[in-house]
């Protein structure tokens, strides 16, 4: 579909369509024209889970293309709002997908440097009145060309009326519409507190109309990330440490430690602690043999 930066090629095929019914139309699509949808959903099918989060990702491509083939026609285009909501836990893939979200934008020209900026509620706010407005300009500033990431948004709001928090969601809120044409702003945290945050702010919403839930994982989504982690380090879990694995994390989850657990984020420190585990272990039994090197045993998964 795109060749340079500079330019996205739509191909008009007015002439030898078929127009199909729903039931005859091939459910496929062609890569060769959509070349930045197949390495985004590449990266996507990377991750575990996030079925609606991906199919969300799908449709803004969709739109963004069709409506610059509707333009290529001579039709009107249809403009739309990009900025966004993130609700989930940590280590749901938060961060990850706005990563993706801003290579996507930057391939279909939404955005001129597709960069990704995560701030947090010290970045805006200041420490005195005048300074949060110049902070969140500044950052505006920064972000310009990019994904801006404003992760614990809702912490914005905890001081009340006479925080400084309210000047930098309105300062913000101006911002967002100064420089709409090269600016994605994502608002992201806990899913209660943003719901929250969002109804004590009512005009945020009408500005975030994309909303992306981000679920936490399930017992088998967690090891599926587990093996997957160790699969790109070239580790792999023997069948009792595997076990132990999810034992473990089926503990956790029944015990309803959702809001305490950091989903992937767990995982990785689990798996990075029980990779220098079985390097102690191997030093001290003296046994450096390619297939041993790559086996994480139940005893090196420590788990608490």
């Amino acid at each position: 579909m795109k060749q340079t930066k500079s330019q996205i090629n739509i191909v008009l095929n007015a002439k030898n369509v078929n127009y199909l019914t729903k039931e005859e139309a091939p459910n496929r699509i062609d890569y060769h024209q959509h070349v930045v949808l197949k390495e985004i959903q590449k990266e996507l099918d990377e991750l575990v889970g996030l079925s609606e989060v991906k199919k969300l990702i799908k449709e803004i491509y969709a739109w963004l293309y069709i409506n610059k083939a509707r333009q290529a026609n001579g039709l009107k285009g249809n403009k739309q709002s990009l900025h966004m909501i993130f609700k989930g836990n940590p280590g749901t893939g938060k961060t990850t997908v706005a990563r993706i979200l801003g290579k996507l934008f930057l391939e279909m020209n939404v955005l001129s440097k597709g960069h990704f900026i995560e701030a947090e509620r010290a970045d805006l706010v200041g420490e005195y009145i005048g300074h949060t407005a110049n902070k969140t300009r500044d950052l505006i500033k920064k972000a310009r060309g990019g994904i801006l990431f404003i992760d614990e948004a809702y912490s914005l709001a905890r001081g009340g009326e006479k925080d400084f928090g309210k000047e930098a969601i309105d300062t913000l809120v101006k911002g967002i519409e100064d420089f709409s044409d090269d600016l994605v702003v994502i608002l992201a945290g806990y899913p209660a507190e943003m719901d929250y945050f969002l109804s004590l702010n009512p005009g945020l919403p009408s500005r975030f109309p994309l909303m992306l839930e981000f679920p936490d994982y399930t017992a088998d989504e967690l090891v599926q990330i587990a093996k997957q982690m160790l699969h790109i380090r070239e580790y792999e879990l023997t069948s009792d440490a595997e076990r132990k694995l999810r034992e473990h994390i089926e503990q956790l989850l029944e015990g309803g430690l959702q809001r305490k657990f950091s989903n992937g984020r767990y995982i990785r420190n689990l798996i990075e602690k029980a990779i220098r585990k079985q390097a102690v272990r191997l030093l001290h039994e003296g046994r450096y043999d390619k297939k041993e090197l790559m086996i994480i045993r139940e005893r090196d998964l420590v788990v608490e």
